[in-house]
């Protein structure tokens, strides 16, 4: 006791920036795991392209929302120091450095370990000059009847200033010389159109044993450029791409149309501020020089490539056909949910007990199916339901869109602020409005992060509230990708939550009270840091005290300091965070009873999943929110309990094996740094892979459940 409180009374280090990490270098340190994917030996190799791909995708967001946001507080002279006591100059130099050294990274896989395995499985990257014989007239034939008369060259002179090239283009740009007349030099631009594929298969022989060929499209117009200007010499050239910023700048109060003013935007975002350039290696000078004068750009924004710019194509390659052999095969698809396997009514399933899917391992199938069931039941009065991003063709918005043609009461929020899915839901927010929805376009000020689907059905002992809550998206495209948990249930105390949480958004309604949510902005933080502050007096009475969190993100300063304070007072915790993690691990009476663990695998995790000890009456939780400021303070968020005994076991599950991961667990250390499980000393029996084995699981459960109504198959494991 006496140890307690000596350790309590230094309870004002717990804010120490030197206790904190930097957000944008914890966010580099996540790519940097997804980059690892690209060169694990356990992964096949068109999976590793693809990791590769996402790390190049990522960046490209980062830069055009963080870097963006961190040019803009030094150009507005901000002030204000990071969590980690870091001034905006500090942070954007830290980051341009660690990105340098990133993409030498990238580009060093790629080169060295991915373009050679290609070529031993049989596919060869060519380059234009290499091309012989039947190729090179295939790809000559190819520019003149799909490429040639799509582009469009523009030339720079005192008549024709320096164009706008467009964020996340591919361009090539030339200096050029008359044939005929002065020797001065001129400069023009080319954008590689990406209405043709960036990749070309070039027909082969057609036999066995034959080396498959593929040529990129700027090598092809490149090859070809000088037919673009008949008079002139091409001096030189070379391929380059622009990063914009192209984060929204929004005065909703002061906009009149919310919709409107963000359709202006959209339009806007392809014109920000340059903040990146890539060119490739050797680029001529004099050509560079010209780029960077008009585009604005420092010496440490500019990437020298060694390779093809853009590696978010490798997507495209690993969609050729005939490489199935090189996938990830390992997974097995979506499972049924054992419930609804037994009996086709859902409403009649969910009355018998709450239901909690685990997906992608169970389907989101059934999600879908209770939108559409309540579309067409002819005792079904009201659907309410909040969208954040939906996928290009969603079942779901045709479900609500039949349901007000069918007469039933229809509100759906639509988040029109969903970072870069903003025009697809305003094209949803359109079509609702015109089915006759009741449409909501978010509240001012706030984006509208929750999951929950509200279902008001008339019943013979009266009306019944059905609700579903999740961790993510009603979304039936990224439900496959995705790892997310969702709750069906009808108890009252639910229902009358969902009925208060839409009464609030739709309008100035706000409850005194919850049954059993939490929300952001008003309430959510606060119970965090509750259930954190009551672990810490059970550790003080000497009782049971532990906290396993599973999130995306941790950056909230005032949440990591109740975790110091938890951690310093004995309480263990557990952190499985896949992405961004500002907390230290490891520091002498500050965060040694913490760990922190990330998980990048086959799935994007994306579940947030809470345990609390709570002296040996353990509470679970689920949540649509991390533990960072915009989703605590700038976002309507719901915190929900999972209270069935049974479906607690199976979140217990969930967060135990994912503890024990040997496979795709990355563990901090001291330092801040990650260091990937060393599982090579291990026995296959040993061995956890978390996502596979529950996969496996789910359709063990499935295949058990719907031959007898017995308990769902939840091996025993330590933790």
């Amino acid at each position: 006791m006496a140890k307690i409180k000596e350790k309590n009374k230094k309870s004002e280090d717990f804010e120490n920036p030197k206790y904190y990490i930097n957000r944008e270098l914890s966010w580099l340190q996540f790519n940097e795991r997804v980059l690892s994917e690209a060169e694990d030996s356990d992964n096949p190799l068109f999976e590793k392209l693809k990791f590769l791909s996402i790390s190049a995708s990522n960046l490209d967001e980062f830069f055009m929302v963080r870097v963006a946001s961190l040019k803009d507080m030094i150009n507005a002279d901000y002030k204000k120091l990071d969590i980690a006591g870091m001034t905006a100059t500090e942070q954007l130099e830290e980051v341009l450095r660690h990105v340098h050294d990133f993409v030498d990274k990238q580009y060093e896989i790629y080169n060295k370990e991915l373009v050679p395995a290609l070529l031993s499985k049989g596919l060869m990257i060519c380059k234009a000059e290499d091309l012989m014989g039947k190729d090179r007239e295939y790809v000559d034939r190819y520019f003149d009847e799909f490429v040639y008369p799509v582009l469009t060259p523009m030339a720079v002179d005192s008549s024709r200033p320096f164009p706008l090239i467009r964020n996340k283009t591919l361009n090539i740009a030339a200096l050029l010389k008359k044939k005929e007349g002065k020797d001065d030099v001129d400069f023009a631009t080319v954008q590689v159109p990406n209405v043709l594929p960036r990749v070309l298969e070039i027909p082969g022989n057609g036999g066995e044993d034959s080396v498959r060929k593929v040529i990129f499209l700027e090598d092809i117009i490149q090859k070809n450029i000088s037919r673009l200007f008949l008079n002139y010499d091409v001096i030189t050239s070379s391929p380059y791409r622009v990063g914009r910023n192209a984060d929204l700048s929004i005065d909703e109060d002061e906009a009149e149309d919310l919709l409107k003013e963000i359709e202006k935007q959209i339009k806007r975002r392809q014109w920000g501020q340059a903040i990146r350039l890539e060119v490739e290696a050797g680029i001529n000078k004099k050509l560079l020089k010209l780029i960077t004068e008009e585009l604005n750009v420092e010496e440490n924004e500019i990437y020298n490539i060694e390779g093809p710019l853009d590696l978010t194509f490798l997507m495209k390659m690993y969609k050729l056909e005939g490489f199935d052999h090189l996938k990830e095969h390992r997974y097995n698809a979506p499972a049924p949910v054992p419930e609804f396997e037994m009996d086709d009514n859902i409403f009649e399933v969910i009355s018998r007990g709450d239901i909690l899917m685990h997906h992608p391992y169970e389907t989101f199938e059934n999600v879908v199916k209770f939108v559409e069931r309540a579309a067409i039941d002819p005792d079904v009065l009201a659907i309410k339901q909040t969208l954040y991003r939906v996928s290009g063709n969603s079942p779901i918005i045709a479900a609500l869109a039949k349901a007000a043609d069918n007469g039933k009461q229809v509100t759906v929020l639509v988040e029109l602020k969903a970072r870069f899915d903003e025009e697809n839901n305003i094209v949803w927010a359109k079509m609702l409005e015109k089915a006759g929805c009741h449409v909501i376009y978010g509240l001012v000020g706030l984006k509208t992060h929750c999951k929950i689907t509200l279902v008001v059905r008339r019943e013979d002992d009266g009306i019944k509230r059905y609700v579903h809550l999740a961790t993510g998206n009603y979304n039936d495209s990224t439900a496959k990708q995705y790892t997310d948990v969702g709750l069906f249930t009808c108890a009252p105390a639910f229902g009358e939550d969902a009925t208060a949480v839409f009464n609030m958004l739709s309008g100035y309604s706000e409850p005194l009270g919850w049954n059993k949510l939490s929300l952001a902005p008003l309430w959510l933080k606060d119970r965090i840091i509750d259930l954190i502050k009551r672990e810490e007096e059970h550790a003080k009475n000497g009782e049971s005290a532990r906290i396993i969190a599973k999130m995306n993100s941790i950056c909230h300063k005032d949440v990591i300091a109740e975790l110091y304070k938890a951690s310093s007072m004995g309480v263990k915790i557990d952190l499985i965070v896949r992405g961004i993690c500002c907390l230290r691990t490891g520091i002498p009476g500050v965060s040694e009873n913490i760990t922190v663990r990330s998980i990048v695998g086959n799935y994007l995790e994306h579940s947030r999943i809470f345990y609390f000890e709570n002296g040996g009456i353990p509470e679970y939780y689920a949540s649509s929110a991390d533990w960072m400021p915009r989703n605590l303070e700038r976002r309507v968020e719901i915190l929900f309990p999972v209270e069935n005994e049974k479906l607690r076991e199976k979140l217990w599950h969930i967060l135990s094996v994912e503890l024990s991961d040997t496979d795709k667990a990355h563990v901090m250390d001291e330092n801040g740094n990650y260091i990937k499980v060393d599982n090579k000393k291990l026995d296959a029996s040993e061995r956890v892979n978390s996502q596979k084995q529950f996969g496996d699981e789910a359709v063990r459960n499935s295949k058990v459940l719907s031959t007898q109504n017995s308990r769902v198959f939840i091996p025993e494991m330590k933790v």
